[in-house]
């Protein structure tokens, strides 16, 4: 069984290596795009397709001033509203929001 799950690893190391993380796919530039709109003093915005580039799932990772003094919940309510309209087509986002370190 181990040897099993050995063989297993270095297919998803061989998977995740195939896809150039320079390049974007078209859903992570749009959803990109809109959150610089919404989101103007965010220091950090990084948007994954982890769905395997179908676009029906997606992670967020946004570093933002706007989001200090906010609670997680408040934070993520921020991130789907402005998303609001491409939600709509997934079927699943994480969300990770943070603050700049001062």
């Amino acid at each position: 069984m181990a040897a099993a799950g050995l063989g297993r690893a270095p297919l998803l190391l061989r998977y995740s290596s195939w896809r150039n993380f320079t390049s974007q796919t078209d859903g992570e530039s749009r959803l990109a795009r809109v959150l610089r709109e919404k989101f103007p003093r965010a220091s950090a915005i990084k948007v994954v397709d982890i769905s395997g580039g179908c676009g029906a799932m997606y992670e967020i990772h946004i570093e933002s001033e706007e989001f200090r003094e906010k609670r997680t919940v408040q934070q993520h309510q921020m991130v789907n509203q402005a998303l609001s309209e491409e939600i709509k087509h997934m079927h699943g986002l994480r969300i990770f929001t943070s603050t700049p370190k001062t």
